[in-house]
């Protein structure tokens, strides 16, 4: 028993005509009368009756009838709806995030995105740790998560995008304002005046920074952690303080600080510090569906980072600084990609992980 064999016979009880039916699937009557007979020895029992002008069901031939004819209008539909997704041309697309990746990461490609597929829906899911995008993914809730880079999670397959530099967030008045770069012995060892607004405990991007602040080359132990009267939940918020004079910001450079926006905010390279990492998380990179694959190609071509998501490993390539111009995020080829990433771009997370944004 076929589809086709179903559908035939469907159309059979419909007519009422052999002929009627082949003619409407270009073929003869003997191969429309084949795929009946198919099915009344599978079903062990006649289906359709010789009437003097055409066929008709029998009992049986009814009761499989209306069962096929509801089933193979779902399946129908359901293969139009897959058509769609192979296509690009329908269907829902689940992005989970931090709450301000969109803003940072996603602006420029959701909209080239939607251009091209206006009728794919596009849902993004906030969360609030790196821990519930994994699970998001995991459970099938999100086929996508955008995350600041951590250790590896089972079950997760995670690339990442590009590097974010530190810089340390102050006001333009602050007596720190007219450095032109900050040294991490500098704030690990209590620069003066410096007022520290934390990031979130066990988050990835404060667990980075303790780590690198309490090593050897900065000059102190492992204890050490520089003062802090000041906690937030994520990095925009951080900055958003560190801009007010509330205090000062250890934070990845972001891009949607940048610019006339904000002439009250400083923002110091820390070129010692080592880069953080954000990308993508997924389940399998080769079970992704196309509108999938090609959303976060748009947005890694919209950060700079063109490589195709599957891709094998590739050739390294770089963003190039303009003469004189400070390090900005830099994006990581398909080499650097195979180590784990997917870590978010948002500073509140809990065991270990963070969501991007």
């Amino acid at each position: 028993m076929t589809l086709d064999d179903l559908r035939a016979f469907v159309a059979v009880c419909e007519a009422g005509s052999l002929s009627a039916v082949a003619r409407d699937l270009g073929c003869t009557q003997s191969a429309v009368s084949q795929r009946v007979k198919r099915l009344e020895r599978e079903a062990g029992i006649a289906l359709l009756e010789r009437r003097p002008r055409g066929v008709a069901p029998t009992q049986a031939g009814r009761i499989l009838c209306r069962a096929a004819t509801g089933s193979l209008a779902e399946l129908d539909l359901a293969l139009r709806r897959l058509a769609d997704l192979r296509h690009g041309d329908g269907g829902t697309l689940r992005i989970t995030t931090g709450a301000t990746t969109v803003r940072h990461f996603m602006s420029a490609a959701v909209v080239a995105f939607r251009a091209r597929h206006p009728h794919v829906d596009l849902e993004f899911q906030t969360e609030n740790s790196g821990r519930r995008c994994f699970e998001a993914v995991a459970d099938g809730t999100a086929e996508l998560a955008w995350i600041t880079i951590g250790p590896p999670v089972r079950g997760i397959e995670q690339r990442p995008v590009l590097e974010l530099p530190w810089v340390l967030a102050v006001r333009s008045d602050d007596p720190l304002a007219g450095r032109d770069r900050i040294e991490p012995a500098e704030l690990a060892g209590g620069l003066s005046g410096i007022r520290h607004i934390r990031l979130p405990e066990n988050s990835v991007s404060r667990m980075r920074l303790d780590g690198h602040l309490a090593r050897p080359e900065t000059g102190q132990g492992p204890a050490a952690a520089p003062a802090s009267s000041t906690s937030v939940a994520d990095w925009d918020t951080a900055i958003l303080l560190a801009e007010l004079g509330v205090g000062h910001a250890v934070v990845p450079d972001l891009p949607g600080w940048r610019g006339a926006g904000h002439p009250s905010l400083r923002l110091i390279p820390i070129p010692g510090l080592p880069p953080l990492a954000a990308g993508w998380a997924v389940r399998q990179w080769a079970a992704l569906s196309p509108v999938a694959v090609e959303f976060a190609e748009t947005v890694n071509g919209s950060l700079g980072a063109g490589a195709a998501v599957g891709a094998a490993a590739g050739t390294a390539a770089g963003t190039v600084a303009a003469p004189g111009a400070r390090p900005r995020a830099r994006r990581l080829s398909d080499v650097e990609a195979d180590g784990p990433a997917c870590a978010p771009a948002c500073a509140g997370a809990s065991k270990g992980h963070e969501g991007a944004g």
